[in-house]
């Protein structure tokens, strides 16, 4: 049983990247659907699929597929858990700064759902400071 299920998530999906995997799968929840599906908006992800699979004794999982580049590189190129679940860690909008000078984005678990950075400064909202990816 993994008792953090979004370092899991980010962690295998770095994983993937790095040794060239095209795909990665991990236990569905609405909660890393709801960032998956904002990683594929930000462009770190091609598509973002659920899939329900009773032969594996785990009934949903969420396949994810990572984008690449023309030159075939991961456009995922590393993260970093932010707040973890022995240290949460909340900021205000103001404290959503720009990762790795703007090429990086940092997610945020808000009231308005899960944020990047900048719509965190854009809609005045913070939240707890999940990840940075870049």
């Amino acid at each position: 049983m993994v008792s953090d299920r979004i370092g899991d998530f980010i962690i295998r999906l770095q994983n993937a990247a790095r040794i060239g995997k095209h795909e990665a799968e991990v236990p569905h929840s609405l909660f890393l659907l709801a960032i998956a599906k904002k990683l594929k908006e930000l462009g770190f992800l091609s598509d973002v699929e659920v899939r329900d699979d009773d032969t594996s004794g785990v009934k949903k999982t969420i396949v994810v597929t990572l984008a690449y580049d023309a030159r075939g590189q991961a456009k995922l190129r590393g993260v970093k858990r932010v707040s973890k679940p022995g240290r949460r860690l909340y900021i205000p909008h103001t404290a959503a700064h720009k990762v790795k000078g703007g090429t990086g984005v940092r997610i945020i678990s808000s009231p308005i759902g899960i944020v990047s950075d900048r719509d965190a400064r854009k809609s005045h909202v913070g939240g707890e400071d999940l990840f940075e990816i870049w």
